[in-house]
């Protein structure tokens, strides 16, 4: 048995939450539902002209694939987790955070620098705005991969934001994953984004064919395969990698994982923030095939911790997350037996 389940390799992000009304959003001229990449001079004066009024600015340790080492550890599985932040307030926060978490981040601080941040505006659609200044989390490189850590866990977890830095975030991919097949560990990849497949191909491509299970939504799976409907790329996707999941909004999941292959209803609700819907279903999902639980379980426990996460605001479970994926499963066993 190793150490830990999973060791995430990603960006490190503060998030920072803020609920704004129509009004408020309108005045900042923000196209809804986007996300943008800015500089450390921008970011500051957002973060001044939010912080000078008398709105509670909500700090949480994330980051794409952080997010979803985070989930699964609040399940109580083991993680690690590779990322770079700075010695500002921010990345002290980060690592202060992660250490109560349990999850083994090493050395992450670089002194000098500033720590990567997102500025999440959730406005009364659920829709979430985000202005990203990555900083520090770009630098992160092959120097800052840790071949013990992943020699030590049982899946390598990707993040393809990291993609973006040929430079350095594709040498620290290409580490991890010689550092992941020199120790038999298995590796996860998602997509993270669109645009990551699309204007990284050539590299996202090179790295998938290393891959053993491909985490997606509907339309990153399109610009994977080129593919015109969800369920032909999931289709598609059989000859690009073993084992992947397509998730599909409130159209469910397709899985496929050793061989088996299903497709997994969501849960109905009400959502206020969608913000990390899909990290906390890779965090889940990878618990319960680290736990014994069969993929389509395990999807579907992670389909209701999605539900779960999307009907509060920000990526980070509020609840006992243990104790509502049991309740999801509770939910399968009583279908089952009422079946």
């Amino acid at each position: 048995m190793r150490d830990y389940d999973v060791c995430g390799l990603g960006n490190a992000i503060v998030d920072i939450f803020l609920e704004l009304d129509d009004t408020e959003f309108a005045a900042l001229a923000f196209e809804r539902g986007t996300m943008r990449l800015v500089e450390a001079d921008e970011q500051s004066k957002l973060l001044h002209q939010f912080s000078a009024g008398n709105r509670e600015l909500r700090l949480v340790s994330g980051g794409s694939v952080a997010n979803s080492v985070i989930g699964l550890s609040q399940l109580g599985g083991r993680s690690a987790f590779i990322g770079c932040v700075g010695d500002d307030r921010y990345g002290l926060h980060y690592a202060e955070e992660f250490n109560d978490l349990k999850i083994n981040i090493g050395n992450p601080i670089m002194a000098g620098q500033t720590t990567g941040t997102c500025i999440a505006l959730i406005t009364p659609d659920a829709e979430r705005t985000m202005r990203t200044c990555l900083a520090v989390s770009s630098h992160l490189a092959a120097k800052h991969v840790d071949a013990h850590r992943i020699a030590h866990s049982t899946w390598l977890f990707i993040e393809g934001y990291v993609f973006a830095n040929p430079s350095t975030g594709q040498t620290a991919i290409r580490e991890a994953i010689k550092a992941a097949k020199a120790s038999g560990t298995k590796i996860a990849l998602t997509c993270s984004d669109a645009f990551i497949p699309e204007v990284f191909g050539d590299a996202f491509q090179e790295a998938l064919a290393e891959s053993d299970l491909l985490f997606c939504n509907a339309p990153e799976s399109l610009s994977v395969t080129k593919a015109s409907t969800s369920e032909a790329a999931f289709a598609a996707l059989a000859s690009l990698v073993p084992n992947c999941v397509v998730t599909d909004g409130p159209h469910g999941a397709f899985v496929r994982f050793d061989s088996e292959e299903s497709h997994v209803p969501a849960f109905a609700c009400h959502p206020r923030d969608l913000t990390g819907a899909g990290d906390m279903f890779a965090g889940a999902f990878l618990y319960g095939i680290t736990h014994g639980y069969s993929p389509a379980i395990a999807a579907r426990g992670a389909n209701f911790m999605c539900m779960n996460v999307i009907t509060q605001v920000g990526a980070r479970l509020q609840q006992d997350a243990k104790a509502l994926w049991e309740e999801g499963l509770d939910d399968h066993r009583a279908d089952d037996v009422g079946g």
